[in-house]
């Protein structure tokens, strides 16, 4: 009794409670997390089994999902659409990707590539949103991208895929 009441006392006191990083039971990893689609096609389901109906397909590999629960050898997931289900966890990779996203009020709707991790740094390319790419690193506020003909740096607020000030190596 008294450990519980030790444990809510923050809570009580109105103090914020700094919760741990959930693990997945059956991974081990954190949860949520990125990750990106293996297969050239995945079954997205109702619910954790194959007797779940399919309530519809990836055909991109290598698009970016967030894994937001488990369940044995599955894994929910949520695209960055937000639309929500469940796959079988063979079908992702640990491999980073990441989409260009675009900024509703943006004048311009391309996004510039660096040449470094820099505003001030060269721009090498102009990407639309809805480019996949590869994330090689971040800085927290910066990602590394390569993809089909470019590579460079892109600010971390303009990708779907990574979190916020997320470092990766």
């Amino acid at each position: 009794m008294i450990g519980m009441v030790l444990l809510l006392l923050p809570v009580l006191l109105g103090a914020p409670v700094r919760a741990e990083p959930s693990v997945g039971p059956s991974s081990g990893l954190p949860v949520p997390r990125f990750v990106s689609l293996k297969a050239d096609r995945v079954n997205v389901r109702a619910g954790p089994t194959k007797d779940h109906p399919v309530v519809w397909i990836f055909t991109r590999p290598g698009l970016p999902v967030e894994v937001t629960a488990e369940f044995d050898n599955w894994r929910r997931i949520r695209d960055w659409e937000g639309a929500e289900g469940w796959v079988y966890h063979s079908l992702l990779s640990g491999r980073r990707t990441a989409i260009v996203t675009a900024r509703p009020t943006a004048k311009d709707a391309l996004v510039p590539l660096h040449e470094s991790a820099s505003e001030r740094a060269a721009v090498a390319a102009r990407l639309q949103p809805g480019v996949l790419a590869a994330v090689k690193a971040c800085t927290g506020s910066w990602c590394r991208l390569t993809g089909p003909g470019f590579d460079g740096w892109v600010a971390q607020d303009r990708l779907w895929g990574v979190y916020p000030n997320e470092k990766l190596d």
